[in-house]
C-alpha cells in the first residue's frame, strides 16, 4: 500500500436517509484482495485491500440491494477480482470492465455471463497511460453487439478536446462524476455549461452524479457541490446514476464516511420520484433489463 494511501472508513454511520427498496450503488470498486488478485505491474498507485466481502457488508449496512462494480485502474486489464465479485453476488452485482482491443468475442461473452455490462475508457492521465482513440473505437465496435455501454472518465478541462470523439462512440455513454467540474467556478461557468449541452444534444449520454467528496473545497457535508448534481438530476432525471465510489481510490483530503454520502442524496434528488429514478429505475434499466 502506498505510504499516503487513505484507507476506507472503518465504521461508516447508518444513513439518516432511507433508500428506496431495490436501490443500486452504481459506482464502486474492489481492490484485491492480494495476493489472490494481484495488482497490475503498470499501475499508477497501490491501494489497500478492499475486497468483495467488505463491499457487500457495506451494501447491506447502508441499505442498498445491488452494486455496479467498476474495474479499478490498479488492476489494469485483469478483471478477475471484479468478475469474481459479480459471480459471488449471485445476480445482485453488475460489472464494468477494462479491456484491450485484442479482446475476443468469447472473452466478452464469458464476462457477459458473469454480469459485466460495459467497459470503461479512462482519460485521466495521472491514473493511466494515454490510449489512442482508434483502440477505443475498436473496443466499442466489439462490445456493441452484446448491448454493453461505455463508461468514460475525464476531467472538465479535457471535455472540449474529447467531445468530437465521444460523439463517435456507438453505444450509451455514462460519464463518471459529471466530468469532474471545478465547483469553485459555479454551474453557469462555460465548462459546466459545455457538459450540460453535451447531455442535452446527445440522448445516449448519461451521468453519474457522484463523488462530492472529490469535488468539494469546503469538505463534508459537501454543500458546495450540491448545485452541480442537482442541476443534472433536474434536467436529465432519466439519465442519472448514483454510487458511493467505495473504497474511494486516491482520496488525499479526507476519508469519506459512506453514510454521510448517502445522506447527500436527498440534497440533489429532492423528490421521491427523482430518488426512485436515480437509485432504482435508471440503474435497473441500464444494468438488469
Amino acid at each position: 500500500m502506498d505510504d499516503d494511501w487513505l484507507v476506507f472508513h472503518p465504521a461508516p454511520k447508518a444513513p439518516d436517509f432511507k433508500l428506496p427498496k431495490g436501490a443500486v450503488d452504481a459506482h464502486c470498486h474492489v481492490f484485491g484482495p492480494s495476493p489472490r488478485f494481484p495488482f497490475a505491474p503498470e499501475r499508477k498507485y497501490t491501494p489497500c485491500n478492499a475486497g468483495k466481502d467488505h463491499l457487500f457488508a457495506l451494501r447491506d449496512h447502508l441499505g442498498f440491494a445491488r452494486n455496479v462494480i467498476v474495474q479499478a485502474t490498479c488492476h489494469g486489464k485483469d478483471n478477475s477480482a471484479m468478475v469474481d465479485a459479480c459471480r459471488t453476488a449471485g445476480g445482485l452485482a453488475r460489472g464494468i470492465a477494462s479491456v484491450g482491443s485484442d479482446i475476443s468475442e468469447a472473452e466478452i461473452a464469458e464476462m457477459d455471463e458473469a454480469g459485466v455490462r460495459g467497459v470503461r475508457f479512462n482519460f485521466v492521465k495521472r491514473l493511466v497511460d494515454a490510449t489512442p482513440q482508434e483502440v477505443f473505437l475498436t473496443i466499442a465496435d466489439k462490445i456493441k453487439s452484446f448491448g454493453w455501454h461505455i463508461v468514460v472518465y475525464f476531467e472538465a478541462e479535457s471535455l472540449e478536446e474529447l467531445e468530437p470523439f465521444l460523439k463517435r462512440l456507438p453505444t450509451v455513454l455514462v460519464v463518471d462524476h459529471m466530468g469532474r467540474p471545478d465547483v469553485t467556478k459555479g454551474v453557469d461557468h462555460p465548462d459546466f455549461q459545455r457538459f450540460l449541452r453535451l447531455m442535452e444534444e446527445n440522448e445516449n449520454i448519461w451521468s453519474k452524479v457522484t463523488c462530492p467528496e472529490r469535488l468539494t473545497k469546503a469538505g463534508p457535508p459537501y454543500d458546495d457541490v450540491v448545485p452541480f448534481p442537482a442541476t443534472v438530476v433536474d434536467r436529465f432525471p432519466d439519465r442519472v446514476l448514483w454510487g458511493t465510489d467505495w473504497p474511494h481510490p486516491n482520496m488525499k483530503s479526507h476519508v469519506p464516511d459512506d453514510g454521510v454520502l448517502v445522506d447527500f442524496i436527498p440534497k440533489i434528488a429532492r423528490t421521491t420520484k427523482q430518488q426512485q429514478k436515480l437509485l432504482v429505475d435508471n440503474p435497473m434499466r441500464l444494468y438488469w433489463a
